[in-house]
């Protein structure tokens, strides 16, 4: 017998071989419909009709139960097997953390959700009374339920208890704890536990001693404090360990396996705070603590990042290496500004902002919205001219040491590992990975056992104009964004998406934090003279700006790459006075003048007759000045009749007491 379409069946074969009933009466059943038959036989080799049991004569399935023992079985069977249905609950609960409360293994998560898939469909059967009545003949029968269950143990893979009362009792725990009944208690108990919180932070203790031990090493330590060979105490209290504190359930010393100390020190959460007690704290940074993701801007000098670096390569006369300071667009990636010197100093970063700032002037590009700079030589200016708003509207300050924040510092490394690298011999690092990147140098056996020197040594002037090649083919090699600026360079990419929205250069204030300084006076309230030249104020009411009887000023001059001055800009004090001219001089020879010497005549004679007119609009109006007259003059005075006492007549003529005194005044 067997199971089909949800009923339970008996094949033909069956009833002719058990002596049920004869072929001829199975004929006569069928032709008229005594019978139902779920599967017609013929066909396919080996295929056979099936006879619903439920639909045979009662006196015929009376002889079925006889002949075929197991019918309720193999219902019961067919019907768990046609019920049968994936909880996806159970699913969601067995497989999350966050639900059941620990990580199991997939193959422990399987196995629970089938556990729960089957006992629903146990719980479903028990909650329909009438399908229980035709399966089970009667009422619900647990002793067939387990037994039916056993048998399909196979066929789905569970692992709910065979005995009676257990699985009873496992369905029932179930059908009031839920899904959670059905975890082992083997998992996320402290039962194996010989390790516990104290003895951990002792082991991590020890883990972090300032010599770094190897794992090997913490063991050896940790042993030989348990058995009281080492004292261990706290270095913050003084405080000493006691070894009876470490000791298994029997009072001895909880010794433990190298394995075991390896597994605790491995641990991703004691690894990290490992590290962070045996790392300095730029080495923390840059390989344990998570890190910013970023990404580029779309247009350029919106950003641009500032870094200095030294040259690979080393000078012959001072076996150093040369300074450098770079500025660099992000977007594009371009150097747009460099300098040099020997030492990292000042005058290298003034340099270079100078170096910038004539680039930006010759291309009109406005001033950059924001820089990226670090602390070691920038902060002087943190409060003028790098303060948000005086002259970048946007100034980011990077943290020392965090070399990863820094667009700078990608962008040299770029620079180094595919130009440099290409171009020169010596390029890399001593302790890189690589043997093409890694450089040698040739040791000097000596008294001191650590000099070593370079196999090659050049020139300033070589090193200078090597690195200046160097900027010039990286800024126009293909931007290494090939997918989005498709056969364009770095410089490609920057000249093309300038920012529109930047300001103008605000030439005043860069000459006068990165420009040239020197003293001067205003001189016959028209001039200023500064390297030998004449720089004529631009009008004359500047003068108004100057302090009372005080003519000295500081001009601040821009220069352009062969040190010719560009713009002049005098100040007195912190007030800014006015941008200068260099009108220039004229030939007196008539004979000998040419164009320029006419025009240079006409605007000077046009600052002198502002001047003029400046004189006459402000002109003085002229006073009389007489002498005054100190000597004693001699007041006659009248005989003054002082009126009675005011009466009724006086006060109606408008009298009053007083009329004699202030006659006497008047006089």
């Amino acid at each position: 017998m067997e199971y089909c379409d949800g009923r339970l069946c008996i094949s033909t074969r069956e009833l002719f071989d058990g002596g049920i009933v004869t072929e001829s009466n199975y004929r006569n059943w069928t032709n008229r419909n005594r019978v139902e038959v779920i599967r017609r036989g013929g066909g396919a080799r080996g295929s056979y009709a099936l006879i619903a049991v439920d639909s045979l004569p009662q006196h015929t399935k009376d002889k079925v139960e006889e002949v075929y023992p197991g019918g309720a079985q193999a219902r019961l069977e067919g019907w768990v097997k046609s019920n049968y249905e994936v909880d996806q609950q159970a699913v969601a609960f067995f497989f999350s953390k966050e639900k059941c409360g620990m990580t199991l293994p997939r193959e422990k998560a399987q196995e629970y959700v089938t556990n729960a898939s089957v006992l629903n469909t146990c719980i479903k059967l028990y909650d329909r009374a009438a399908t229980a009545q035709r399966l089970f003949g009667g009422k619900y029968d647990w002793s067939m339920m387990a037994a039916t269950i056993e048998v399909l143990r196979k066929h789905f893979g569970h692992t709910l208890p065979a005995s009676t009362l257990r699985f009873r009792k496992k369905v029932n725990d179930y059908k009031a704890n839920g899904y959670a009944c059905l975890i082992s208690g083997k998992f996320g108990n402290q039962c194996a536990r010989k390790v516990d919180h104290k003895t951990e932070r002792l082991i991590l203790g020890i883990a972090v001693l300032p010599n770094k031990p190897w794992g090997t090493n913490v063991l050896e330590l940790y042993n030989s404090f348990v058995t009281g060979e080492l004292d261990v105490y706290d270095p913050e209290s003084g405080e000493l360990f006691n070894p009876d504190d470490f000791t298994d359930k029997n009072g001895e010393p909880m010794v433990l396996s190298e394995a075991t100390i390896i597994n605790y020190l491995n641990k991703p959460k004691n690894k990290i705070i490992i590290d962070k007690a045996t790392m300095s704290y730029t080495t923390f940074m840059h390989e344990t603590m998570p890190h910013m993701h970023r990404h580029h801007g779309e247009f350029s000098l919106s950003k641009v990042s500032f870094d200095d670096r030294d040259l690979p390569r080393k000078l012959k006369d001072t076996r150093i290496r040369p300074k450098a300071y770079y500025a660099y667009d992000v977007t594009s990636g371009c150097c747009i500004g460099y300098a040099y010197n020997r030492a990292k100093n000042v005058d290298l970063v003034v340099d270079m902002f100078r170096n910038m700032f004539r680039l930006l002037d010759r291309q009109g590009w406005g001033c950059p919205a924001e820089v990226e700079v670090e602390n070691h030589l920038m902060s002087q200016w943190r409060d003028s001219f790098l303060r948000a708003g005086v002259m970048f509207p946007f100034v980011r300050f990077c943290a020392p040491m965090n070399s990863q924040e820094k667009h700078a510092e990608q962008f040299n490394g770029a620079k180094k590992r595919s130009i440099e690298h290409r171009n020169h011999v010596g390029i890399g690092r001593f302790f890189a990975k690589s043997r093409q990147y890694r450089t040698e140098s040739n040791k000097v056996f000596d008294e001191f056992n650590n000099t070593y020197v370079e196999k090659e040594y050049y020139t300033w002037d070589e090193l200078i104009a090597d690195d200046m090649r160097d900027i010039y083919e990286y800024n126009h090699a293909l931007h290494p964004n090939q997918k989005k600026y498709k056969g364009m360079t770095r410089w490609d990419v920057l000249v093309a998406n300038i920012n529109p929205t930047l300001q103008p250069l605000d030439k005043a204030t860069i000459a006068r934090y990165v420009g040239e300084r020197v003293s001067t006076t205003i001189r016959r309230n028209s001039y200023c003279r500064v390297a030998g030249v004449d720089w004529w104020l631009s009008k004359t009411e500047v003068i108004e700006l100057l302090a009372p009887n005080d003519y000295k000023v500081e001009a601040y001059y821009l220069t352009d790459d062969e040190g010719k001055i560009t713009d002049m800009f005098i100040y007195q004090g912190d007030m800014y006075i006015d941008r200068l001219e260099n009108l220039g001089t004229y030939n007196t020879a008539r004979a000998e003048q040419t164009e320029e010497d006419e025009r240079i005549f006409t605007e000077q004679r046009k600052k002198i007759s502002h001047f003029n007119k400046y004189v006459e609009d402000n002109a003085i109006g002229r006073v009389g000045v007489i002498e005054r007259d100190t000597r004693p003059q001699t007041i006659e005075v009248e005989e003054v009749i002082v009126p009675e006492p005011e009466t009724r007549e006086t006060q109606e003529y408008g009298l009053s007491e007083d009329y004699a005194a202030r006659a006497l005044q008047d006089l």
